[in-house]
């Protein structure tokens, strides 16, 4: 397939009919017809069922559509890279943990953004276990995380630290100092979230050096879901402060733990590809973000 034939089948796959694909392209639906039957033809099969209007993709349609979806992301960062060129800007492409997209990234950008308003962002969240994938496969100049994958020729910045504690409805635990042991609370409805990649085995750590056994009712893979579902009532949680600074209100409560269980910020880029000086400007704009937090 030629990269013309790539794009207007990715935009009738997606679209589900000639018109819809010609909008979305600002082209001709006569442009659309034929250079999807001369990507038929060249293919030797079809790649769409014509049923009352719609082109409903075939099974042959479905399977290269990954590949295709793939080269037409990768075609869409180029055009975008070439007219950060033009304009003399740059980019980043920035992936974070969720916890820490939720008010810390978007402070950073903000304030990288008032000195350097032509850098473009393309940001997104990852799990660790997707880290190494993102960086081998190009994806992000820098991730951030609390832990690098073992093995993985990264280069690795710290930026700050941060720490576990308790999210909880304030009616529900009133009379506790500043820093609260999860010995005195743990036979409380607990939401599980000990299998959250390094903060869960910092946290089942803790858990097994004095034999502590929470009461487990739900168990969620996100701090998100989790700080969600201690608002509901269902129960508290363990979260790291990232998190919890965008749940605490007049309702829900954050207290660190006693002892306290810290850990790491780090920035990350493969060993070959060193951070730029933009790069490197925005994270320490990011550190910053992480000691005000």
């Amino acid at each position: 397939m030629r990269l013309r034939h790539i794009e207007i089948f990715h935009a009738v796959y997606l679209n589900g009919s000639v018109s819809a694909a010609a909008r979305a392209l600002n082209i001709s639906q006569p442009a659309v017809t034929k250079t999807l039957k001369h990507a038929e033809q060249t293919l030797g099969f079809p790649l769409f069922d014509r049923r009352g209007g719609r082109l409903v993709p075939t099974e042959d349609a479905h399977t290269i559509f990954k590949e295709v979806a793939d080269i037409q992301n990768r075609v869409s960062s180029l055009r975008q890279a070439t007219r950060n060129m033009r304009r003399g800007s740059g980019s980043l492409r920035v992936s974070v943990l969720p916890s820490l997209a939720l008010d810390i990234l978007p402070r950073a950008v903000a304030k990288f953004s008032q000195n350097h308003p032509d850098v473009f962002f393309d940001l997104q969240t990852l799990h660790h276990e997707e880290i190494g994938r993102a960086l081998f496969e190009r994806e992000v100049d820098i991730v951030i995380a609390y832990k690098a994958p073992r093995d993985l020729p990264v280069i690795s910045r710290w930026l700050g630290e941060g720490e576990l504690g308790l999210l909880y409805r304030r009616e529900e635990l009133k009379d506790e100092p500043g820093r609260v042991s999860l010995k005195t609370v743990a036979d409380r409805r607990f939401i599980s979230l000990a299998q959250s990649g390094p903060i869960g085995d910092l946290l089942r750590q803790e858990l097994g050096r004095d034999d502590t056994e929470l009461n487990e009712v739900v168990s969620a893979r996100t701090f998100f879901i989790a700080s969600a579902l201690v608002r509901e009532g269902i129960g508290m949680a363990v979260l790291d402060n990232f998190t919890a600074m965008a749940a605490v209100d007049e309702r829900v409560g954050f207290k660190p733990l006693q002892p306290t269980l810290a850990f790491d910020v780090f920035a990350m880029t493969l060993e070959k590809r060193p951070f730029s000086h933009s790069a490197s400007e925005f994270l320490d704009i990011f550190r910053n973000c992480l000691e005000e937090a």
